[in-house]
């Protein structure tokens, strides 16, 4: 049975995210922002060319023009433009997460009496995904610049590069993350207040020590450094600028947007953090290394973007088997129920949508029975009896699965627990579920069909989906990475390099970079008359030792991340007993 998605025109139907009059509009005022609130809460108007401002009346505007003359965006004509867009489109304006708070709050909530942007733009470099602050050091070019390698089919390949004064910062910044010693990298940034590398391990160690104010503005340093850098012809909202995640130096760039949009979530922004995420799978969505695909479902029913989820599925699912990660085989069915629960919906639609919404989430628990019970557990519901007991759910389901799937199924289910807790979202999947347990009883075919395929299938995770895994930080996904993963050293501002990294320059072979390993500086500082590469025997053993070494640290580091500290007894209480604690 093939899970069929409804038809195009209705996934893109009332996509509030590609309408006409919202290429050209002037995002800093209060006026065209309340005009757009109110056309999202009600019907949409006709009247388009009422709401937009001439080309010549904002710089934003401006560029947006140059733009599509040069044909980097697409045009659109109608009510139904918005169906004529790729499906990775991104605005300038949804990259600002004050468009979204002023949706939610209004503009004089979020803004008071300040007019946002025209003040910086006396004294910075106007930039899409950050507003630089005045508290920042004075920016000067660190050495970073973008190229553009070639044009091929329509798409365009930048890559960055390191000036030579760069790549000896890049060198010291390395021996910084060797001592591991975050004072030698506060340090390095002193003297140069722009450099990405630094700016993202520093970010990590504010968040760790939950400083999360620091942490974010960090980040928001090294993508206004980046998009100062951004080659003139290199489009954010085109969809085909591409960026090879195989150089170093264009891994920083994904990081720092990934992170950027992390916070911008936790901050209570998904629908920018859903642009965002757009934008970083439309740097590569064939390879797609940082696994947005396994991100993108959640941010979308965050966002309320529904239409925009179930156009994603339509089409890709033909060249990129969407309905095989777990995410989306649920993720498409509660986009559809909650579709369905839409008052302005008619009742014939609203009845054909929850049919489908029920088929495709009991499809979803045929084809990934692992899922119910730990969402259960999250949700902290008790299952019924019956279906605890059940073979098909019961702990055989968990037991079965590969570690690959495994993995998918933790992620999923440690991300998106929180959408599944709706009162009336938990009565539906308690309706399925029986009638899951029903079809299994009646030997349906597709049961036996979805076991093979089980089998056949998840056999090993590639790189990138422990990549993703490892930056989403979900402890119910981490516990699942394998062994040759959580031995190995993982760097905040490169995780996981590609096997196959293409670097444009090396590191030298300098006092500051040996080739030795930790373990063996270690051996030296105790022994001086210690050699290991004087037998292979011993240098085999230091191999197995290293590794182990590192388990170690991963689990200290996991220990130091959870630990806390509690303050000794206080004496206010001049009765209380000597050995009495709080």
């Amino acid at each position: 049975m093939s899970l069929q998605i409804c038809d195009a025109e209705k996934a893109t139907t009332d996509e509030d995210t590609v309408k006409p009059e919202e290429q050209n509009g002037d995002e800093s005022k209060e006026k065209s922002d309340s005009r757009e609130t109110e056309k999202r809460d009600a019907q949409p108007e006709t009247g388009a060319a009422k709401v937009r401002d001439g080309p010549g009346d904002d710089i934003d505007a401006l560029l947006e023009t140059i733009e599509q003359s040069n044909g980097l965006t697409l045009q659109s004509e109608g009510c139904g433009g918005s169906d004529n867009r790729p499906v990775l489109y991104v605005e300038h304006r949804n990259l600002n997460p004050e468009t979204e708070l002023k949706r939610y709050f209004g503009a004089r909530a979020v803004l008071g009496d300040q007019r946002p942007r025209q003040r910086q733009r006396q004294f910075h470099r106007s930039t899409w995904m950050t507003i630089p602050k005045d508290t920042w050091p004075r920016f000067s070019r660190p050495g970073i610049s973008m190229t553009l390698r070639e044009s091929r089919d329509g798409l365009q390949y930048f890559t960055f590069e390191h000036s030579r004064d760069y790549q000896q910062i890049q060198f010291k910044f390395l021996d910084s993350v060797e001592s591991m010693d975050p004072n030698n990298i506060v340090a390095l940034l002193q003297m140069n207040p722009y450099h990405i590398d630094s700016l993202l391990q520093l970010s990590d160690v504010c968040r760790i020590q939950e400083d999360q104010e620091m942490a974010r503005d960090l980040i928001e340093r090294a993508l206004y450094s980046f998009e100062c850098a951004f080659h003139p012809v290199c489009s954010l909202t085109s969809g085909t600028s591409r960026l090879d995640y195989l150089r170093p130096e264009n891994r920083a760039f994904y990081l720092a947007v990934y992170k950027h949009m992390m916070f911008l979530e936790r901050r209570g922004c998904p629908r920018t953090a859903l642009e965002y995420c757009r934008l970083i799978l439309s740097l590569d969505p064939d390879s797609d290394p940082l696994c947005m695909l396994l991100l993108i479902d959640f941010l979308s029913l965050r966002s309320r973007e529904y239409n925009f989820l179930l156009r994603l599925y339509q089409d890709w699912e033909v060249h990129r088997n969407l309905s095989q990660l777990p995410n989306f085989a649920f993720s498409v069915a509660l986009s559809h129920f909650h579709l369905s629960q839409e008052d302005q919906t008619e009742s014939e639609e609203r009845e054909r949508l929850k049919h489908k919404a029920d088929l495709l989430l009991q499809n979803a628990l045929i084809m990934f029975p692992g899922v119910l019970m730990p969402l259960l557990d999250l949700c902290t519901v008790q299952p019924d009896a019956a279906v605890s007991s059940h073979d098909f759910f019961g702990p055989r389901s968990q037991l079965g699965q590969s570690p690959a799937l495994a993995e998918l199924v933790s992620l999923y289910v440690g991300r998106t627990h929180t959408l599944w807790r709706e009162g009336g979202v938990l009565l539906w999947l308690e309706e399925c579920v029986r009638e899951v347990l029903r079809r299994v009883d009646t030997k349906d075919p597709l049961v036996e069909d979805c076991q093979n395929k089980r089998k056949q299938r998840y056999q090993s995770a590639p790189l990138n989906i422990h990549r993703h895994v490892i930056l989403s930080e979900i402890k119910e996904a981490t516990s699942t990475l394998p062994l040759e993963v959580t031995t190995q050293s993982v760097m905040g501002f490169d995780p996981l390099p590609p096997l196959d990294s293409v670097a444009s320059y090396t590191r030298p072979e300098s006092v500051g970079a040996s080739n030795e390993s930790t373990l063996s500086l270690f051996f030296r500082s105790l022994l001086p008359n210690f050699n290991l590469q004087d037998d292979q025997e011993v240098a085999q053993a230091g191999r197995e030792l290293n590794q182990e070494v590192n388990r170690l640290m991963v689990a200290m580091r996991d220990m130091l991340a959870n630990i806390q500290f509690q303050e000794p007894p206080r004496d206010n209480n001049p009765d209380r007993d000597e050995g009495e604690w709080d």
